[in-house]
Parts: C-alpha cells; sequence; structure tokens
C-alpha cells in the first residue's frame, strides 16, 4: 500500500488464495541414437534436443528406418571364423538361420545395427506421445560411445524430459555399453536428479545361465544413482518389422542368394519353361531395371516370395532377426501409458506389451526369484509370457533393490514429479519477505497441491493428515539463524503407496458346523 497524499478514493485489492502448483508432466522420455536424416526445412537438428509426439513427425525430420543388410554364409564357415585362426582352437557353436540343399547356412550382421527407428515404432505402439529425440549422427556411420554421451551432455538444456532411454548403447561393445549407461545413471541421478534412466541388459536376448549376461551387468554397472533408474530382461520378438518392408536389398551378397535359389529351382519338379521362367526372374536380383519387361525392386520381391519357398524362408529369416529389439522404448511407452491412464504413482507393471510376439528368453518363477530379489540389490525386472494373458511386465523394482525407500519405480518417479513441481511452484517465493505471511502462504500452496495428489490416490492414508504434512516456520524448521542468513526450510512429509508385490492368502480348514 503506497502512501496517500491526494484525497479521492483508491482501490486496493488483495490476493485471496494463494498461487497453485501445478503438476509437471511425468511421462516425457527422450531417446539417444543414429538417424536417417536430421533437418527441420533445411536447418540441422544434430545433436539437438528435439521434440515430436508421433511416428510421423519422426519420419518428418529424422527419416525412415536403417537398410540393415546380413551376408549369407555356412554355418561351418561361420563357426570356424568364430573360434579363431588358432590351430586348437575349438569349434564354435553358430545357430543356423536356414537350410538349402542339405546345408546350413546363418545370416551375419553386415556393419552396425541402428535400433532407434524401430524402436520408436515400439514405443508409439506402446501408448507413447510426446517424447525428445536427440540424433547424434546418421546411418552408415560407425555407433560410437563419445557421440552417444555427447547426446546426453545436449539433455542438461532440457527441462520437460524425464526418463532416458538409448537403444543404441547395445550395438557398442560390452565396455563401451556399460560405460554409457553409467553415464545415464550420473545424469539422472547426480546432475539433473529428475530423471529416470530405463536400461536395456546388454546380449539380454540370450539365457541368462549360459551367456552370464544378468551378472555382468550386475558386476560391471556399478552402485552410483541405482534409484533412478530400472533395468528389464529379456529382449523383445516383435512385430514391428513386415515382410513387405524387406527385399533381397537386405541380403549383402545377392550373388550366393542367386546361387542357392537356383539350386532350389533346378532340383525342384517343375517343367524346364517355369524353371527358365524364375531363373530369369532371380538373374533380375540386384540390377536396375533396364527394360520395361523387368520388373521393379517390389514387384521382383512379391513373385520371388510367391515362387521360391527358399527366398522367402531368407527374408522371414531376417525378419525375426531385425524384429529382436532391447524392450527400453516399450517400457517408455507403457511408463506413458500407466501414468496417462491411472497416475505416476502407479507401478508400471503386469501390463501387457502391445506389438509383442514373444520374449526372446522364457522365464520361470525360479529363474526370476534371482532377477527381482538379489543379495546384490540390482533387481532386473522380468518380462514374462503368461497363457491366456500374453506377454506381460512382471516387475517393478529400481536397480536400488534393497533400498527400503526407493526399492519401487513409481516410488522414485512419484517423489522426482512431487519435488519438481513443489521447486518450480516455490520460485515464485525467492526473495518475498521471509515472515508468517510468506510461510503461511508457501504451507497452504504445498497442501492444497498435495491434497488433490492424495485425493487421486497417490498418497497412502484414510486422512489428509494421514498422507502428508507440510511444516514452515520459525522455530519448526528455522532458527533465528536461518533467517539472517536468508533461509526459509520447508518440510515436506509424504506417504507414498507402494505396489502389493506379494499377495498371500492363507487357507485353513474349519470344523463343520451344521
Amino acid at each position: 500500500m503506497g502512501q496517500y497524499k491526494t484525497p479521492g478514493v483508491y482501490i486496493v485489492e488483495k490476493s485471496a488464495f494463494p498461487n497453485s502448483v501445478v503438476e509437471v508432466a511425468t511421462a516425457v522420455p527422450a531417446f539417444i541414437g543414429y538417424t536417417e536424416k536430421a533437418s527441420n526445412k533445411g536447418k540441422t537438428l544434430l545433436n539437438k534436443a528435439w521434440r515430436i509426439s508421433s511416428m510421423s513427425e519422426f519420419i518428418s525430420f529424422f527419416g525412415g528406418a536403417p537398410k540393415t543388410q546380413y551376408q549369407i554364409s555356412e554355418a561351418a564357415a561361420a563357426a570356424g571364423a568364430k573360434a579363431g585362426k588358432g590351430a586348437a582352437a575349438p569349434a564354435a557353436a553358430v545357430e543356423s538361420d536356414f537350410a538349402s540343399s542339405g546345408k546350413e547356412y546363418v545370416l551375419e550382421l553386415q556393419g552396425a545395427r541402428y535400433f532407434l527407428y524401430h524402436s520408436m515404432m515400439l514405443f508409439f505402439q506402446n501408448g507413447g506421445g510426446a517424447c525428445y529425440i536427440v540424433s547424434v549422427g546418421s546411418y552408415g556411420q560407425d555407433i560410437e560411445k563419445p557421440k552417444l554421451s555427447a547426446g546426453i551432455d545436449v539433455l542438461l538444456k532440457e527441462q520437460e524430459p524425464t526418463m532416458v532411454v538409448i537403444p543404441d548403447a547395445m550395438s557398442l561393445a560390452e565396455p563401451d555399453c556399460i560405460a554409457l549407461q553409467q553415464a545415464a545413471l550420473s545424469h539422472c541421478g547426480q546432475v539433473m536428479k529428475n530423471r529416470f534412466a530405463i536400461l536395456d541388459v546388454y546380449d539380454g536376448y540370450k539365457e541368462a545361465q549360459d551367456s552370464g549376461c544378468i551378472e555382468k551387468f550386475r558386476n560391471d554397472l556399478g552402485t552410483n544413482s541405482l534409484d533412478f533408474a530400472a533395468a528389464y530382461y529379456p529382449w523383445l520378438n516383435t512385430s514391428i518389422v513386415q515382410t513387405g518392408d524387406l527385399s533381397f536389398a537386405n541380403v549383402a551378397n545377392a550373388g550366393k542368394l542367386q546361387e542357392l535359389l537356383k539350386a532350389e529351382v533346378d532340383g525342384s519338379a517343375l517343367d524346364d519353361k517355369k524353371k527358365a521362367e524364375i531363373g530369369a526372374k532371380i538373374a533380375e536380383i540386384g540390377v536396375t531395371p533396364k527394360t520395361a519387361t523387368m520388373s521393379s525392386d517390389e514387384d521382383l520381391h512379391k513373385i520371388l516370395t510367391a515362387v521360391c519357398p527358399l527366398y522367402k524362408t531368407v527374408i522371414e529369416s531376417i525378419k525375426l532377426k531385425l524384429n529382436l529389439l532391447p524392450p527400453s522404448a516399450g517400457m517408455a511407452g507403457v511408463y506413458t501409458l500407466v501414468d496417462n491412464s491411472r497416475g505416476v504413482w502407479k507401478a508400471p507393471a503386469n501390463v501387457s506389451l502391445n506389438a509383442v510376439i514373444s520374449p526372446a528368453v522364457e522365464i520361470t518363477n525360479a529363474q526370476q526369484e534371482d532377477l527381482n530379489v538379489t543379495t546384490a540389490g540390482k533387481s532386473i525386472n522380468a518380462i514374462r509370457t503368461f497363457i491366456g494373458e500374453g506377454t506381460l511386465v512382471w516387475g517393478a523394482r529400481t536397480l536400488d533393490g534393497n533400498s527400503l525407500d526407493w526399492n519401487y519405480i513409481n516410488v522414485r518417479r512419484t517423489m522426482i514429479m512431487l519435488e519438481e513441481s513443489i521447486r518450480l511452484a516455490t520460485k515464485a517465493y525467492v526473495f518475498e519477505p521471509n515472515v508468517s505471511n510468506t510461510w503461511v502462504t508457501i504451507k497452504s500452496m504445498i497442501s492444497n497441491f498435495l491434497i488433490g495428489i492424495w485425493k487421486r490416490g497417490g498418497l497412502a492414508g484414510a486422512t489428509p493428515e494421514d498422507a502428508f504434512g507440510v511444516f514452515v516456520g520459525l522455530g519448526e524448521t528455522m532458527t533465528p539463524q536461518d533467517i539472517l542468513d536468508g533461509m526459509l526450510k520447508v518440510t515436506v512429509l509424504v506417504a507414498l503407496s507402494r505396489p502389493a508385490e506379494f499377495i498371500e492368502i492363507t487357507f485353513q480348514q474349519q470344523m463343520q458346523k451344521s
């Protein structure tokens, strides 16, 4: 109120209500990886965090799927190459992908495997929405840890992302992959302290007992910021890539494919005219159409699929390999779906996964015991198949599985939401007088916000007093010295809801009464 010096009528308006706390977004993942392009109307988006909300936007700004190629090799030769050049080296076991003329063949990946594009499709099919993309390079480049680490640093300037997902980390060498995951943990739990990392297990498509992938993951990851991350096992056999998305262009050595197809046709019971017609089509593989009689690549692919069983088998084998994806992106979609439908306080578990045929590894109850509860404390969430229910997420623990405070994903993510919402709302009172009026206003603002969260089921308790408490004031949270130092201290106690992970039902016989 100013000083009155001139006679007259003065209007004074007083605020009747405190500021409100706006709940921050909880499910805005940031994906880091390699894309076909990275441009917006001629301006580069390389190493920039760019917000999108659909797969069509991703394709518009970052391009389409990578042209992954596989080379056809004899299984025996591949086993010898895997065993090494040493004469005394034992032959390595190589699982064949298909057979032809009595020989076993394998499909060997040529170049790098770029996971981001297909992972984005998995994300959106499982309920994903708004997200950020950080493109660190284009297809054809080697996948390198320094570039992906630089992508994490780009997120330092962004406030909105709440999750970090790096599918392309699975294409690095194992030591580089672990180092990158440690960098993601540091970013989420030590630098930003308001983000959650979703990690994949390296070689998570293999049996844990045979490959030791779980043991290696736990031993190498370290112990820092484990409560800001969750890991999922195994990888997923998806239906993202369709047969129509592939062709002979996905075979690196077209000559070997032609040789096998011709051998199949020559050994068939077809008449010579039909063999000649199919042979002519096989000869067109990898040849640019020069005459009107030659088929386009798309038409040739359809013809070969219809008349050559071996060709269809090769394409199906490539499809299976490309559909094997790490689960982190799909889980980011599940987090988004659960947050939007139930709230961040609902554990993202006992939810079915879309576009997933099966987990790459079937897990039993006995096998999950070590994944879920272990003396090392690094809980790995299982993805399992149940009869009549499909593929379900069957775990809701952070990597800090032995912590009673932060062992559940929804507890950590709910606390992140509460902390960020209240922090941003309380910024309005920085440099306000450190007196009782300010204290009461802040207490009312936070209490009103927490009552709303409690009513929606985010806090446990029969009454608001049981669910939370807000304390601020001289002699309560502050000393006279704190006020002289410019400190305004607020203490907020919240009773967060925890999932019913283990349900015990006791049965007992009773005496007959009638």
